[in-house]
């Protein structure tokens, strides 16, 4: 047995000194062989190792990441043009997931979706880098959405709450004002403080992100523009990949974005950003699929497009306080072809996010604008993430004006209508009114619950239809002058009693009463 024990201890020596001095073939393992190209993607084969999502370098520092990985071979989306990249080139492992920069020095710039600038204002000094693809925050991490996101808008603010840590979708045809609803969300949170937290705490204002998804070069610079004059871009990021832009970056951009935005998110920082939008983002992941040659389904696209939108929603939430307490609110933007709102992608963001705002071309052409149609609009945390004189003003807002709409429609026929039928419609008609306003037009909440608070209780009753913007702009002066230390109660979200109540509502009798005399066209 010793004689054997020797034999086989000689050999293993001879085999390890083999294997030290024979050097390994590493090249056969980290570089792999352009098979195939096409608009967006390439497909590589001999890797003998290759990680989900890994960056994948070509000729020319085009990068790419694998996403379809076989047995034989490899799909990679590509993050650049594919015009120079030919049959035959190499491909190298780099040992690296897709990962973007974080942290504070990305806030007032401009980047694509792999964190490199586009603003000219020279490079980015990382604080650290997130892969893009992130796990979703566990349940037992989050807390509930109790705190509002102030809009600026009084339809949305009102009867359609949104709450910090809350998904909510924008949805509705081309040219309705979908971003101009996102937009006026990114100014008010940036530039107010209102609401409260736990304890009716005052809320600093908190960071935005703006993600344009295959948006044309002129809209985005359109929005950037509108930041930049309202000093809301030095807090905010704008992650752009433009219409121009490989399908590739417009697939990472959201993903990219969210990561940017958790990493303030886990510094207690309140997050908000916007999705713009995720038609073009399903359509050009749509397109990646079909190029790699991936089984279609419905309306062409892959089946697993339900879920690339669930797992990059739910990264939305709300922290608890012990984790920092901060929060990442979605909206997303959805745009639908003829109120089309049953179909394939629409419900699916519908199903996934926490109610949506829904904008009505109908009343976009008749000039109701912000054009919400709040009957189809919906928010399901609804009241809960809602200050309190918001609750005690516009709580049943949505079922009176519900209401008045189908009286507005009923009447029409030309029937003979009763006294109180005539009164409701009137007052409908201010409060229709008063949910008007334009687009650089951001009220306090203080503000929006006296003009809506005026509304309901028939203020404005006696005024003509052309004259409810004067009045609402004689109530907000009024507030200011005779009314400031309740409007901070309101906004710091103490509770709102009779006296508030009283308050407000004597303000805004003085106001009315105020106004010169003048003709009018007359309407009702």
């Amino acid at each position: 047995m010793g004689i054997l024990d020797g034999l086989a201890d000689d050999i293993t020596a001879g085999l390890d000194r083999s294997l030290r001095l024979r050097p390994p073939d590493l090249r056969a393992e980290q570089v792999a062989t352009v098979t195939r190209v096409g608009a967006g993607v390439a497909e590589v084969a001999g890797f003998a190792e290759l990680s989900a999502d890994e960056l994948v370098a070509f000729p020319g520092g085009l990068m790419g990441a694998a996403t379809d990985i076989r047995t034989d071979r490899a799909g990679v989306i590509l993050f650049g043009a594919s015009e120079g990249l030919s049959v035959g080139a190499e491909a190298r492992r780099t040992g690296r997931v897709i990962d973007v920069p974080v942290g504070s020095a990305l806030l007032g710039r401009v980047v694509d979706a792999l964190g490199r600038p586009l603003d000219g204002f020279g490079a980015i000094r990382e604080a650290e880098r997130y892969p893009v693809e992130r796990p979703a925050p566990a349940i037992l991490d989050r807390a509930p959405v109790d705190r509002p996101l102030h809009t600026g808008i009084k339809a949305v603010d009102a009867a359609i709450p949104i709450g910090r840590g809350q998904r909510e979708l924008i949805i509705g045809d081309r040219q309705t004002g979908k971003t101009a609803i996102a937009l006026s969300a990114i100014l008010n949170h940036h530039g107010s403080a209102s609401g409260s937290g736990p304890g009716g705490a005052a809320q600093r204002p908190g960071i935005c992100i703006y993600c344009a998804i295959g948006q044309r070069a002129a809209a985005v610079a359109r929005v950037i523009e509108t930041m930049r004059r309202d000093g809301a871009l030095a807090r905010s990021i704008v992650l752009v990949a433009g219409s121009d832009a490989a399908p590739g970056l417009q697939f990472i951009a959201p993903y990219a974005a969210t990561s940017m935005a958790e990493w303030f998110m886990a510094r207690g920082e309140d997050v908000l950003i916007v999705y713009d939008d995720l038609t073009r983002h399903a359509r050009a992941y749509r397109e990646l699929s079909l190029l790699l040659r991936r089984p279609p389904g419905r309306e062409a696209y892959p089946g697993d497009i339900f879920y690339i939108h669930s797992r990059l929603l739910e990264r939305a939430t709300h922290l608890r306080e012990d984790l920092g307490g901060g929060s990442l609110t979605a909206l997303p933007v959805i745009e639908t072809q003829a109120q089309n709102i049953s179909a394939y992608i629409p419900t699916n963001l519908i199903s996934i996010t926490d109610g949506q705002l829904y904008l009505s071309p109908e009343m976009f052409e008749k000039g109701q604008l912000p054009a919400i149609d709040i009957g189809k609009s919906v928010s399901r945390v609804g009241a809960k993430a809602q200050l309190p004189a918001f609750r005690a003003v516009a709580g049943d807002l949505r079922l009176s004006f519900a209401q008045f709409e189908e009286l507005e429609v009923f009447s029409r026929f030309g029937t003979r209508l009763d006294e109180d039928t005539r009164q409701k419609l009137t007052r409908g008609r201010r409060v229709r009114e008063a949910l008007k306003q334009r687009e650089n037009e951001r009220p306090a909440p203080s503000g929006q619950i006296a003009v809506l608070l005026a509304a309901s209780r028939g203020l404005l009753d006696a005024l003509p239809l052309d004259r409810i913007r004067e009045a609402e702009t004689a109530i907000l002066r009024a507030l200011h002058y005779h009314a400031s230390e309740t409007c901070a109660r309101i906004e710091t979200g103490s509770a709102f009693d009779q006296a508030d109540l009283d308050t407000l509502l004597g303000v805004a009798s003085q106001a009315i009463a105020g106004l010169p005399e003048g003709r009018s066209d007359g309407n009702a």
